[in-house]
């Protein structure tokens, strides 16, 4: 009697599982209603940020600090770096001109053959209506370039469902500081 309940354990119990785990998989994910987020009668807004984003690696207080130094000391594109910034964003290039943001994440350089950088980032709003939302940034940027493109792959607050990209282009650089300026076009169509 206990071969027969062992070997019917050992046969069936492998089925149990795979249908108990088949049946729970089925749970975490449902379709929803646009409505229950307010979804439906809001439109879409398609709208254009310019501010220039100012990257301070030196000085007392640097908004850019190195957090993982390039491995290979004699990398020409610095392969490997990995930066923290918590930059501000301006409305003309001085760095004392209106600050309506601050740019919060990180990037790091992937190429071995060119200087390009990987960019996380939230582009916090400060000022008018859009105070408090954000704008998230993911993308390559090969800084080099004259300018690039990065997408814009969501937001928080007003900017939910966010989509778009960002253009960059370069207003200045300091190869021995480099610190640096670049100036931001953001469009992002998001629902109002």
């Amino acid at each position: 009697m206990f071969i027969q309940f062992l070997i019917f354990s050992l046969l069936f119990t492998p089925f149990t599982i795979i249908s108990t785990i088949a049946h729970d998989t089925d749970d975490f994910v449902r379709t929803l209603d646009r409505k229950m987020l307010g979804l439906d009668e809001k439109k879409e807004k398609f709208i254009h940020f310019r501010f220039y984003w100012h990257d301070a690696m030196s000085g007392r207080n640097p908004s850019s600090v190195e957090v993982v130094p390039p491995p290979l000391k004699n990398s020409t594109t610095r392969f490997g770096l990995v930066n923290m910034l918590d930059n501000p964003l301006t409305l003309g290039p001085q760095l004392n001109s209106k600050l309506v943001g601050q740019a919060q994440g990180f990037y790091a350089s992937t190429s071995q053959s060119e200087f390009v950088l990987l960019m996380a980032m939230n582009l916090v709003i400060t000022e008018g209506k859009y105070n408090g939302s954000t704008i998230t940034i993911l993308g390559r940027n090969p800084i080099y370039y004259e300018e690039r493109e990065m997408p814009v792959i969501g937001g928080s607050g007003l900017f939910r469902f966010a989509r778009g990209y960002a253009k960059l282009r370069t207003y200045w650089f300091s190869p021995s500081t480099r610190d640096a300026i670049v100036e931001y076009n953001v469009f992002v169509l998001h629902y109002y």
